[in-house]
């Protein structure tokens, strides 16, 4: 078994998208739209075959995200070393991305960093 696609709603569909595209690698489909319930979304298929579902509609309401608490806490990438991380960390905190933590080595053996992507939601780049 493996996981088809991992989803989330967003506000901003298309900044969310470039996003994804412009600094993940990410392929976006031309993008999807429901005339009766104004959902639209897109689907960004990465190299390896994962895809992930950005979604938005008028009536969805944007919480603020706590970082610790229950639920889905970040999107991790794999950047293939210890120099990508840095440099895509760099990249991000240039373009006015909020780093959170790192890059650093973590207790548990992981050299990682982790930024505020679209609308606060958590990204950790990772080897």
């Amino acid at each position: 078994m493996k996981i088809e696609h991992i989803a989330m709603y967003v506000s901003d569909l298309e900044k969310a998208r470039d996003l994804f595209v412009t600094y993940f690698g990410g392929h976006s489909n031309t993008g999807y739209y429901n005339r009766t319930s104004e959902f639209r979304s897109y689907f960004i298929r990465f190299d390896d075959g994962t895809r992930l579902e950005l979604m938005t509609r008028p009536e969805i309401s944007d919480q603020k995200k706590e970082w610790f608490r229950t639920g889905y806490i970040h999107l991790a990438f794999s950047t293939g070393s210890k120099e990508q991380v840095d440099l895509l960390t760099e990249r991000l905190r240039s373009d006015g991305y909020e780093v959170v933590s790192g890059p650093r080595m973590t207790g548990d053996g992981y050299y990682e960093s982790c930024i505020a992507g679209i609308e606060g939601n958590l990204i950790e780049l990772t080897i």
